[in-house]
């Protein structure tokens, strides 16, 4: 029989007298003749049963495998590793969230290259293995498309909404004497009601939507919630998609561009979207070989103007975008706006344009303003820089209505010892909140302060208390919260010289953050630090330590080198 032309690869697994013992171990696993004789389509599934957020995968597999099957693959279906977020927040549990990325992709690569796949789908549901899926695609740069689970249905308590930031705002109501045991109780039970990622445009929601822009996920395809009945009906297409793609040979490396990745920037500054977006997107410019810099961030938030009015900031969940036009209805928008490179490829075969072009308007829907008549005139992010991040931070202003702040430190060097301040109530009106070794190195693993964040919230104290970290901010803060600090403590970085009372500074609109002590004070106590020890010194907590990088550029552990592709263009808000 003659070889399949699209078994480019799987080939070297199944073809010829000598690949007998690997097709007889295959068909104990139910491949048979005509399976193996057909391209090889791997699907990555990052199904666990801890959580909501990945929990529906194993069905939404089944549906891809037929999808594939249909269109003349074989699939074979493999499971990852996956850190539930919401779980993990405010435990020692959630330094390994930003550790399992790495993992995820690692693994992901290692199963694609092992098997020799043809073609790869990597399907997707929390914060993690969303980048992770789009960086383990861009390293292997064979033909694939990933797709993401979907989000969560809103809870809804007192003829309300409510998602998981509603539970976690609830704890700092709850301490602060605001709200009853039996009101926690009820939000608690209520809030999420099955399965799917955290219903706003917290940081899986957003990624998703960051993945449609990128060319990677079909356009439309994260829209549809995670128990709606049209979602498996998506699945199914993707399967047929995937096919496509290898026919078509449409790999990674002909879609990730600067202008693609341009094209992502900009959906999160329109959506308000979360600022862990910083941190994926850098990591998967470099994994994808593509120049990106935390500065580009703000260059083009600050031409896109703010058009999703969607929670942590907002009033509507994902399934409310969903309803109002999804994320096709954002593209025209943008494009209207003039904030997008239309022309450039997606997984679909179109253009970013003509998915755009395809977008249906509910009609009255409040969720996605007019280009026209936005809520802000300038997008979600803001890079601030200073003595106290001379690398940079990070700030999601969607969330934060006051744009300057001076207070008094309060340092705390863990999450926990902060988290048990707010608790108890010692932190008062005007106080930066300063919490450090809690970054990529220091913490290991950046963990996200939402327990700290919505602790400030729901103690009352969101709009007069700031707070600035070398930690992770989550998708579901809102405030004046700055994260990412560059460079973090645990490696010298100023934010380690920090004392109890010295004054800070926020100036958004001037991008500045400083401590008020001159540079030769600063520079005489970082004289005089010295680096605490390490939390783990072994296992992959501690290697992930030993070779993390900067936030600043992605908080990676490839030293991969990144250069500038000559297909890629630049450009929007320029």
């Amino acid at each position: 029989m003659a070889e399949h032309p699209l078994k480019w690869q799987s080939g070297g697994i199944t073809e010829g007298a000598s690949r007998a013992p690997a097709r007889a171990m295959l068909r104990a696993s139910g491949f048979d003749r005509e399976a193996l004789a057909r391209p090889i389509v791997g699907i990555a599934n990052t199904w666990t049963e801890i959580g909501p957020c990945n929990y529906h995968l194993r069905e939404l597999a089944a549906s891809l495998k037929d999808g594939i099957r249909a269109a003349g693959g074989t699939p074979m279906e493999f499971n990852t590793v996956s850190i539930s977020d919401g779980i993990t927040m405010g435990s020692a549990g959630m330094r390994a969230s930003l550790v399992s990325r790495e993992v995820i992709a690692d693994s992901i690569e290692l199963v694609a290259r092992g098997n020799l796949f043809d073609a790869l789908i990597v399907l997707v549901g929390c914060d993690k293995t969303i980048p992770a899926g789009a960086m383990a695609l861009a390293r292997l740069d064979i033909p694939g498309v990933l797709l993401y689970g979907g989000s969560i249905a809103p809870g809804h308590v007192q003829g309300r909404d409510v998602t998981i930031q509603d539970v976690f705002e609830a704890v700092g109501a709850h301490a602060a004497g605001k709200l009853t045991d039996a009101g926690l109780c009820e939000i608690e039970e209520r809030a999420c009601p099955g399965a799917g990622a955290c219903g706003g445009q917290f940081t899986a929601n957003t990624m998703a939507t960051a993945c449609e822009f990128l060319g990677i996920a079909a356009m439309g395809s994260g829209d549809v919630p995670a128990t709606d009945p049209g979602k498996q009906q998506v699945a199914v297409r993707t399967g047929a998609l995937v096919m496509d793609v290898l026919h078509h040979d449409r790999r990674p490396s002909k879609i990730l561009t600067r202008a693609a990745l341009e094209n992502a920037i900009a959906s999160v500054a329109a959506t308000g979207g979360s600022t862990n977006a910083v941190l994926h997107l850098l990591a998967i410019a470099r994994e994808a070989g593509v120049a990106l810099d935390i500065a580009d961030f703000d260059r083009i938030s600050a031409r896109v103007p703010l058009l999703a009015d969607l929670k942590p900031g907002g009033r509507f969940v994902a399934a409310d975008l969903h309803a109002a036009g999804g994320t096709r209805l954002v593209a025209k928008r943008l494009l209207e706006a003039g904030a997008l490179h239309a022309d450039m490829l997606t997984v679909t075969g179109r253009t970013l344009g003509d998915e755009a072009a395809g977008a249906t308007e509910t009609a009255g829907q409040q969720v996605v303003r007019s280009a026209s008549a936005p809520l802000k005139p300038t997008g979600g992010l803001v890079i601030l820089r200073g003595n106290l991040a001379p690398d940079g931070c990070v700030v999601k202003v969607a969330g934060a209505d006051h744009l300057t702040h001076q207070g008094p430190a309060r340092v705390f060097d863990s999450e926990e010892e902060a988290f048990a301040a707010v608790q108890g109530g010692r932190i008062t009106h005007g106080d930066v909140v300063v919490i450090r070794y809690e970054g990529p190195k220091g913490g290991p693993g950046m963990r996200e302060m939402l327990a700290v964040t919505a602790a400030i919230v729901g103690a009352g104290l969101g709009d007069s208390v700031a707070l600035v970290t070398d930690g992770r901010i989550s998708g579901a803060t809102r405030g004046l919260m700055a994260g990412h600090v560059a460079p973090e403590a645990a490696t010298g970085g100023p934010i380690a010289a920090v004392r109890d009372g010295d004054r800070i500074t926020f100036d958004l609109k001037g991008r500045t953050i400083r401590v008020e002590i001159s540079d030769a004070e600063l520079a005489s106590r970082l004289a005089r630090w010295t680096p605490p020890g390490a939390r783990y010194a072994d296992g992959v907590m501690g290697k992930y330590a030993r070779l993390v990088g900067s936030a600043a550029e992605g908080a990676v552990t490839s030293a991969a080198h990144v250069t500038e592709r000559t297909d890629q263009k630049s450009g929007v808000g320029a």
